[in-house]
């Protein structure tokens, strides 16, 4: 090396591991509710419940009009889900139904009805999310399988439009469910259609 020349310290490469967290958390708890899914352990109508929390979180993320509000909203649909789960004749789906009615009265008394891509158009896809859930217990399998699959996979897009959008729930939430809702969604089509 000529007295010119020096080299260039390399930083340290930072680990993709910390940037990553929502996917691989996301991926993590889709995996799981499938598993569950394939052996048996829950049925469509209960994966249909994961669909109903999901709007959940982002009507409620909008009435309140913080983001931030989305991790503290799911926790809160983790804990119902639970519940339901555990506890014989408690249906979580009616409990988020009642809870969306209140925080969607309370956004619009606090004049969340502005913008248009906030409490109204999460108030939208609530109801399109409600109609999957409606049209679950209606139809057997595998078309209350397919269907949704469906709406998960809708719901992912969902996710990739407001993370790209950055509005309405936090980009990490929005990143982890689309993971959830991707993985969740393929597996509940597929296993049904194979049924």
């Amino acid at each position: 090396m000529t007295a010119g020349e020096h080299t260039a310290v390399q930083p340290p490469r930072a680990s993709a591991w910390p940037a990553r967290w929502p996917t691989v958390a996301g991926i993590a708890f889709g995996a799981a509710l499938a598993a569950a899914f394939w052996f048996g352990v829950s049925d469509t109508a209960q994966v249909a419940q994961v669909l109903t929390a999901a709007g959940f979180v982002y009507l409620g993320a909008a009435a309140l009009g913080r983001r931030s509000a989305a991790w503290p909203l799911f926790g809160l649909t983790f804990v119902l889900l639970g519940v339901g789960f555990a506890v014989p004749g408690f249906d979580p789906f009616w409990a988020l139904l009642a809870l969306v009615v209140v925080l969607a009265v309370y956004g619009v008394v606090r004049g969340r009805i502005r913008p248009g891509w906030g409490l109204p158009l999460q108030g939208a896809a609530m109801a399109v999310v409600v109609g999957v859930a409606v049209a679950v217990a209606l139809l057997g399998q595998p078309w209350a399988g397919v269907i949704v699959g469906a709406g998960l996979l809708g719901h992912a897009a969902w996710d990739v439009h407001h993370l790209h959008a950055r509005r309405v729930v936090s980009s990490s939430l929005a990143e982890f469910c689309c993971a959830l809702d991707a993985v969740l969604g393929v597996a509940v089509v597929v296993l049904s259609l194979a049924a």
